[in-house]
C-alpha cells in the first residue's frame, strides 16, 4: 500500500481555504522559498500559523529556514511559543530583521546565534519590559503584578545571555523603552549582521 506524503502545494491550498484571500495566498507561496514571514502585532493567532509553517517546512527537510520579522511586539507567550520552537526544529535558522524589530519581536529574534541574526539597512530595534493591565479583586492584581515582575526578570536574562550585555545594565536598559538603530544594536549584541540582498545570508 502506497503511503501518502502532503506536498508544499496541499499546505498551501489549506492554509489558503482557511483563510481566502490573496494575501494569505501570497504568505503560503513564501513557503516554496522556505520563508516565514512574521509581520504585525504577535497574537496567538500568528504563533499558531508561524509554528505550523515551521514545523512543515522542518518535516520536509533540514534545509535553512529564512524568518523575517516586521513588528511591534505584542502577546508574550505567543512570542515565547516561536522563539522556543527555533531550537525545537532540526533546520537551522536565520532570522532577518525589517523596519521595526520590537519588544516580544525582540525575543524572537534573539532565538538564534548571533551569526543567524541579520537585518536590513533601516531597521530599528527596541527592547523594555513587559507591560500589562492588571485588574479585578486586589489579591488577583498582585498576582500579576508578580507575574509581570517574573516576566520582566526571565526577558532580562535572556536579552543579557543573548547580547553579552551584563545582567545589570540590561535591567535598567528595559527599564524604559530603549530604541537602537541598527549599529546601536551590533554593538549592544542584538544584531549579528546589515544586509542589503538575500545572497548576503549564509547560515
Amino acid at each position: 500500500m502506497s503511503q501518502y506524503s502532503p506536498s508544499i502545494g496541499d499546505f498551501q491550498s489549506a492554509q489558503e481555504d482557511e483563510s481566502a484571500g490573496p494575501m494569505a495566498a501570497m504568505m503560503s507561496k513564501f513557503l516554496e522559498t522556505r520563508t516565514v514571514l512574521i509581520f504585525g502585532g504577535v497574537d496567538q493567532k500568528l504563533a499558531e500559523r508561524v509554528t505550523a509553517q515551521i514545523l512543515y517546512l522542518d518535516h520536509l527537510s533540514n534545509d535553512p529556514i529564512k524568518l523575517m520579522i516586521n513588528s511591534p511586539g505584542g502577546h508574550v507567550e505567543s512570542g515565547d511559543t516561536i522563539h522556543d520552537l527555533i531550537p525545537y526544529i532540526n533546520s537551522p535558522v536565520a532570522v532577518v530583521g525589517t523596519g521595526w524589530v520590537a519588544s516580544i519581536a525582540t525575543h524572537i529574534f534573539l532565538g538564534v546565534p548571533k551569526e543567524q541574526r541579520f537585518c536590513l539597512p533601516n531597521t530599528r530595534f527596541l527592547i523594555h519590559q513587559p507591560s500589562g493591565g492588571a485588574g479585578g479583586k486586589a489579591s488577583d492584581i498582585a498576582i500579576q503584578a508578580e507575574e509581570i515582575v517574573k516576566m520582566r526578570e526571565r526577558i532580562a536574562l535572556k536579552i543579557s545571555e543573548a547580547t553579552g550585555q551584563d545582567i545589570e545594565r540590561v535591567r535598567k536598559d528595559i527599564d524604559r523603552d530603549y530604541w537602537m538603530s541598527t549599529d546601536e544594536a551590533r554593538e549592544y549584541g542584538i544584531l549579528g549582521t546589515v544586509i542589503n540582498t538575500a545572497s548576503e545570508i549564509k547560515i
